[in-house]
């Protein structure tokens, strides 16, 4: 299948434009599967995912990239991850598609939990990958999860004088997502996340989208007390060698979708925070498992 990489146009925040990446032709005898990105990430975190051809022909895979990432822009300056979340649920009435499920990876697992508060008839299912429902908070930090606010707060002030148009992501940001996400990667995959990160994140607009990213990141609120609002059922996948997000953080979490009529945690040995890049088999057959059930 060929990519189709395109963007929509949406009301939201003074008009936005989202980027959004389909894996073939949209097929509307198919279930959509909508995959939202990771921090600081594109649509290309789901390459894998794209290439699965089984995964291909169990659902449309829509990938769409949240304000701050990728080409996804707004006209009002700040955002946060509730924006990104009416964001997608607009992006996907645009394209005239009525129901989804969806799949997030890390900050995306919260956006998912956040559409389908939003939208319960849209959504039909979220799939969370290597995530938190939490803020960064001590009780997570308790819990093995890592300390959000040291990470980031160092990040946010180095970013927060304007650039010049010459300005790129600096290498050593993109080595320590990789390293932190991933456990670090082959030389050909930093190559590509090298150029996919200075495409995406340069001149001074990048840096202003590259900070706001990460104080969202650092500065978001939780969910501990809307997660009982969740009907639709919740699939939560969890590696075991997650360095950001613990296993027993999200033990606990899964209970907490009191009112899914499935809400179950799978744990995925030796599976990294980006979990569907690390793992993408184990990934790809439980949403095709998810979808058969579900759909």
């Amino acid at each position: 299948m060929s990519k189709i990489e395109k963007t929509v146009e949406i009301p939201h925040l003074g008009g936005s434009t989202v980027g959004y990446t389909f894996a073939g032709p949209y097929d509307p005898a198919l279930p959509t599967l909508v995959l939202i990105n990771s921090y600081t990430t594109s649509a290309d975190l789901y390459r894998p995912q794209f290439a699965d051809p089984a995964l291909g022909s169990a659902a449309n895979l829509l990938a769409l990239e949240p304000y701050g990432h990728g080409r996804t822009r707004s006209t009002y300056p700040h955002f946060t991850f509730w924006d990104s979340a009416i964001a997608n649920l607009q992006a996907l009435e645009a394209l005239g598609i009525r129901e989804a499920f969806v799949l997030g990876t890390s900050q995306g697992g919260w956006v998912a939990a956040r559409m389908a508060l939003l939208a319960p008839d849209v959504v039909k299912g979220i799939m969370a990958l290597g995530t938190s429902m939490d803020f960064e908070s001590p009780r997570s930090r308790d819990l093995g999860c890592w300390d959000g606010v040291e990470f980031n707060t160092p990040l946010v002030d180095a970013l927060a004088d304007p650039v010049g148009e010459d300005w790129v992501v600096p290498d050593e940001l993109v080595d320590a997502v990789l390293d932190t996400a991933l456990g670090g990667v082959s030389d050909e995959e930093r190559d590509f996340w090298l150029a996919t990160y200075r495409a995406n994140y340069s001149g001074d607009a990048g840096r202003h989208r590259l900070r706001l990213s990460t104080v969202n990141l650092r500065d978001r609120d939780g969910l501990h007390g809307r997660l009982d609002e969740i009907r639709c059922p919740v699939l939560w996948l969890h590696g075991t060698a997650d360095q950001v997000y613990s296993v027993a953080n999200a033990q606990e979490e899964i209970g907490m979708f009191t009112r899914s009529p499935e809400a179950r945690l799978e744990i995925i040995e030796g599976g990294q925070h980006f979990l569907s890049a690390s793992h993408p088999e184990e990934v790809d057959s439980a949403a095709i498992d998810f979808l058969k059930r579900w759909a």
